[in-house]
């Protein structure tokens, strides 16, 4: 049996599109965030252990047009004027490398780019959490329980990569998306 199929590293990327059709948009929105040549296949929330974040530019130079590649993805649209659409990612890395963190995903409508980032970063923080087994209220504010995981020494760092825009005023379908894509 081969060597296991792990990425070694992640990259994390947002766009916006709009067109007169829904497919279109998207496909606008994926040449926004810079992912569009791939032939992308979604997958479950699971950062790798050892995994590193790296930026745009270093993980897009490791991959090639019609490469199939994995990615935690985001995405919603609408076609209705002045309705609020937003795409979110969220990363929680624990503080032992040997340890697989989480990566949610979550799409919205009417939801700001703040409370999206918010939302996904707790979402996996919280995922992560549980795991780990941190003991808290899931009844406080994200703030409060945020500090209780980093003060636990277990969990390292979280991060969210969103992305929000509003219907099109002429009745476009706009489509936002929001990715963590995985090189290897």
């Amino acid at each position: 049996m081969g060597e296991p199929f792990v990425p070694k590293q992640v990259f994390f990327t947002n766009g916006v599109g709009k067109h007169r059709t829904k497919l279109q948009s998207f496909e606008l929105a994926l040449r926004d965030a810079g992912i569009e040549v791939f032939n992308l296949v979604r997958v479950s929330s699971i950062f790798p252990p050892h995994c590193k974040v790296v930026s745009k530019k270093r993980g897009l130079e490791k991959l090639q047009a019609g490469q199939i590649v994995h990615v935690v993805l985001a995405e919603t649209a609408t076609n209705e004027p002045s309705r609020m659409v937003s795409a979110g990612v969220g990363l929680a890395v624990p503080a032992k490398g040997e340890q697989y963190g989480y990566i949610s995903e979550h799409h919205d409508y009417g939801i700001t780019e703040a409370r999206m980032r918010d939302l996904v970063e707790d979402m996996a923080a919280t995922m992560l959490a549980t795991t780990l087994g941190i003991e808290f209220d899931p009844e406080t504010a994200y703030d409060q329980r945020k500090e209780i995981y980093h003060m636990s020494g277990k969990i390292i760092n979280t991060r969210a990569c969103v992305q929000s825009a509003e219907g099109d005023k002429d009745g476009l379908w706009t489509t936002v998306v929001a990715a963590a894509v995985f090189t290897y």
